[in-house]
């Protein structure tokens, strides 16, 4: 229903605890003190994996087990948005470099075996990269505090409107420099730059069942774009 792929592709990042909780079977419970991380690989989410509905998707149906998902203060990035739209419509989002700024995201703890759900879920059409930054400054609200971290970064960088990357309103940070937008405010803006002559609803529809269309336009976007170089980060093969 096109109603239905609309309110998908603008309410991204979708909702977000305001702290610490466990995924399992489709619900969220807060997560309070200590869990059992043996094993598990700390995935920092940087958009919408923050958010139960869209582990929800991705970890669809019984037998996934819990998804422990912290909440963390990381300094000096800052969730921004990719150059590129997704194939339900939404900008997604990606890490940046953003220096004097704490930017509160959470972490997925994940098993291998929700790791390389993960990874099907986010390489699937070649728009990030799975790596690991080190030394980094974080807190985390409970469990431990680890020194190296492992994200999806894009392969497009970061959008660019005025000259900087355009943080996530939808997520809060201190110390931010750059204008914020929320979906709704980046949606608009990209449709002003790429076919101002189309309704926003005629545009992300276009994006959602167009592959063509969709391809074409990221391929604009990203003409300008910031790109992600960071001296502590390092590819991953999957």
């Amino acid at each position: 229903m096109p109603e239905a792929a609309l309110r998908r592709a603008t309410t991204y990042p979708y909702r977000i605890p305001s702290s610490s909780y466990i995924f399992e079977d489709g619900r969220d419970t807060p997560l309070r003190g200590d869990f059992n991380h043996d094993d598990r690989v700390p995935v920092l989410a940087v958009g919408s994996n923050q958010s139960p509905e869209q582990l929800a998707r991705k970890f669809d149906g019984p037998g996934w087990g819990a998804i422990p998902t912290v909440r963390v203060e990381l300094n000096g990035f800052d969730s921004v948005y990719s150059p590129h739209i997704t194939a339900y419509g939404s900008i997604a989002a990606t890490l940046h470099q953003a220096p004097g700024a704490t930017v509160g995201l959470f972490v997925n703890w994940l098993t291998p075996v929700q790791l390389k759900r993960m990874h099907e879920t986010e390489l699937v059409n070649e728009n990030y990269s799975f790596g690991a930054l080190d030394r980094i400054s974080i807190d985390t609200e409970v469990g431990p505090r680890p020194n190296r971290i492992h994200l999806y970064t894009s392969n497009h960088g970061a959008l660019s409107h005025g000259g900087t990357p355009v943080p996530l309103g939808e997520i809060p940070a201190r110390g931010r420099t750059w204008t914020a937008m929320a979906q709704s405010e980046i949606q608009h803006h990209v449709r002003d730059h790429l076919d101002a002559e189309k309704s926003l609803n005629e545009f992300i529809l276009e994006s959602i069942f167009d592959p063509q269309i969709r391809r074409h336009r990221t391929d604009r976007l990203r003409r300008n774009s910031h790109a992600f170089a960071h001296q502590d980060w390092s590819t991953l093969a999957v």
